[in-house]
């Protein structure tokens, strides 16, 4: 059975939808059907609804991990985005600190603003930047959007961070130095802190 809920270096995490609009070539997927205690985390025949992402977070005891909650699994939550909220909501009712790790696509993915409504829910947004220019996006991660995902990454963070979330930029260390320089320096020019991950097999 495909894990909803599930625990990975310590905290837990949500695992909405396997649907994705880029194809990042370091993509986690490409090595495994699930990280940490998860069996897997492969949708067989169709994303979770919302009562079945119920049922599974009221399963679980958060006893121990009410500092964070992560929405994070094998797909991008935003194309979740109806049952994202809807989850989001569920959960900040039990008074839980809430975190959306998200490629920052979310605007073209649900063809509207999305930045303010999120924000209503997740104290922390962590975006995938990943590369310091289009071109090198569109190269590293093949986005569905082509060249307009790059910006349009820029702006959701923009506005996250102006709705007052504690917003992240994060790329992976299978970039050249170079360019998790260039990444820094474009963090630091709209103030928003640059997390660098190390690449996990």
């Amino acid at each position: 059975m495909t894990d909803i809920v599930y625990t990975y270096a310590g905290k837990v995490y949500l695992n909405l939808t396997n649907a994705c609009p880029c194809r990042c070539k370091f993509c986690i997927r490409q090595n495994g059907d699930a990280v940490g205690e998860a069996q897997t985390l492969w949708f067989s025949a169709h994303s979770p609804t919302f009562e079945e992402i119920r049922a599974a977070v009221d399963a679980w005891d958060f006893t121990g991990y009410r500092d964070e909650v992560v929405f994070c699994g094998y797909g991008e939550p935003t194309c979740a985005y109806e049952n994202l909220l809807k989850t989001a909501a569920y959960l900040k009712e039990k008074g839980l600190k809430l975190r959306l790790n998200t490629n920052g696509l979310s605007d073209l993915i649900n063809k509207t603003p999305t930045a303010k409504a999120l924000c209503r829910y997740f104290d922390t947004v962590s975006v995938s930047l990943n590369a310091p220019t289009a071109e090198k996006y569109k190269d590293l991660c093949a986005p569905s959007f082509g060249m307009r995902a790059f910006d349009a990454i820029l702006q959701f963070a923009r506005e996250c961070k102006a709705c007052g979330a504690n917003v992240k930029f994060t790329v992976v260390d299978v970039i050249s130095e170079a360019d998790i320089a260039a990444c820094q320096k474009l963090a630091d020019e709209m103030g928003i802190p640059l997390r660098v991950r190390a690449y996990t097999a």
